[in-house]
């Protein structure tokens, strides 16, 4: 079936302003649709029907002396009238549509073609005609003034369970609705509470009042209808009907809106004036000394300010995840531009390191703290992470630490030792090879190993591990490598806040 609610749907409602002649009906039809013509919006045009001889009952069919069994009677169109206009609705351009008041208007609405069924707000919990109206295949738009949340809770899932396209308005049913009246935060209330479903916004305020119409565009309704009518010397418009030129200024507030609205479903794009306007004010990155050709380019090199220059890189760019090493000499206090470095992206390789690191978490049913840092250690560089490193869960350091050290399968740790930092390992998940001073131990799950002060010491695992570290407070420069060359590598380790969901 066709999506009827994908984009914007202005409806236009003829109700008995037609007056119960098709000419007139037809000039309604023919007027509105020049003044929609300039708007690139899906208009619909609005019917209702009743079948009179069994909508009123017979004891009062006669009673010309009750309103609105008069207006009824009088403005009463037969089916060959409702089949011409339908055809001049249709040959306009509008979708047609119709709010049926009794099972044989639904009938009529099928034998007719129209396209979407409206439920009335006084028929909204009528079972009987919207059972009926559920055995068709249109799409449904149903108003909700005065009706209870459990009453629509009800009739939601009544059009669920039933697979229905439909949505739902926001509708008072006071005509002509006071601005005070209006209560526009109920379109809020309807999309909060029925995710999913498309709500609208059905109007009665003054035909003059542009204000509401843009309120309803903000809070995200995406139908909108109106009460219609067209003037003659002959006949009159109620309050709460808008004529063609209303209609405009009606129409004209709601694109504005719309426009100023803009995209609901993703990030708006920024315009090349808005980054342009936003650039001039963000730092450049200038050379804090001379930095050599080859040389990473980072924090202990590097100072950010204002102003920047053409083909500058900016302080926005520096992320933990992108390596830069420059490709010619730069001078001191010079701009670090874009043809001076060539980068190294690493995000690939650390959000592959995250997701090894949660799967073995999960196989070993550890639990981790919620917001613990997350540290990867890559002595070597992270291109050797696999071969070499681990990652550590930093859970507290006070006077007393507590870490979790994962070891990916094949992975081991260089030998270090500390000189303040007294350290038990508890094996809880996998396979350790822990080397103490020379001396090689097999691990597995609940060994405790005690690190004294002083103790070199190396682990590796075959099919990866989790060991909890328990220490004395932990000191960064209270690791000591015997390898040289990792001392040389500031840039050893990555830390990550949030990597846990």
């Amino acid at each position: 079936m066709k999506n009827y609610f994908d984009q914007p749907l202005f409806i236009l409602e003829m109700a008995n302003n037609h007056m119960g002649n098709l000419d007139h009906a037809k000039r309604m039809v023919t007027e509105f649709a020049k003044a929609t013509r300039q708007f690139n919006y899906r208009f619909a045009f609005k019917f209702q029907f009743r079948h009179l001889d069994t909508f009123i009952h017979p004891g009062y069919l006669e009673r010309m002396d009750l309103k609105y069994i008069r207006r009824f009677r009088e403005t009463e169109l037969s089916k060959a009238d409702f089949s011409a206009l339908t055809g001049a609705v249709t040959g306009n351009n509008f979708v047609s549509m119709s709010t049926p008041f009794d099972e044989p208007s639904v009938d009529l609405i099928e034998e007719l073609g129209i396209e979407i069924i409206k439920i009335a707000s006084c028929s909204f919990t009528d079972w009987p005609l919207l059972e009926r109206i559920a055995n068709t295949d249109k799409p449904i738009i149903a108003s909700t003034a005065g009706a209870a949340l459990d009453e629509i809770d009800k009739v939601i899932s009544f059009l669920q369970h039933r697979d229905k396209q439909f949505a739902i308005m926001h509708c008072v049913g006071e005509y002509p609705t006071k601005p005070e009246n209006l209560h526009m935060n109920q379109i809020d209330l309807l999309k909060r509470r029925y995710p999913g479903t498309p709500v609208g916004f059905s109007t009665h305020e003054s035909p003059d009042d542009t204000d509401a119409i843009k309120i309803a565009v903000a809070k995200g309704a995406s139908i909108y209808e109106k009460h219609v009518a067209v003037e003659t010397e002959e006949y009159k418009k109620n309050d709460y009907s808008a004529t063609p030129d209303q209609v405009i200024s009606w129409l004209r507030a709601a694109d504005k809106a719309i426009k100023m609205c803009g995209v609901t479903n993703g990030r708006s794009a920024a315009s090349e004036k808005e980054l342009a306007d936003l650039k001039q004010f963000k730092r450049g990155v200038f050379a804090k000394k001379k930095i050599a050709k080859g040389e990473r380019i980072d924090l202990s090199n590097i100072f950010f300010a204002f102003p920047n220059q053409d083909n500058q890189i900016l302080a926005n760019d520096m992320s933990k995840y992108v390596e830069y090493y420059a490709e010619k000499d730069i001078d001191e206090l010079a701009p670090v531009k874009t043809d001076d470095f060539k980068t190294v992206n690493v995000r690939e390789k650390i959000y592959s390191i995250v997701q090894q690191v949660r799967h073995i978490l999960a196989n070993a049913n550890v639990v981790v703290p919620g917001k613990a840092e997350l540290e990867i250690s890559h002595h070597y560089g992270i291109d050797r992470f696999e071969e070499t490193g681990c990652t550590i869960i930093n859970v507290v350091n006070r006077e007393y630490c507590k870490k979790l050290i994962l070891v990916l399968p094949g992975q081991g740790h260089p030998e270090q030792y500390h000189k303040i930092k007294e350290e038990t390992f508890v094996v809880l998940y996998g396979d350790v090879l822990l080397t103490l001073d020379g001396k090689s131990k097999e691990c597995k799950k609940g060994d405790i190993i005690t690190v004294d002060r002083g103790v070199k010491h190396i682990f590796s695992s075959k099919g990866g591990a989790v060991i909890e570290e328990i220490s004395s407070t932990h000191y960064k420069d209270d690791s000591h490598y015997t390898d040289k060359i990792i001392l040389q590598n500031k840039n050893r380790k990555t830390v990550l806040t949030y990597w846990m969901e």
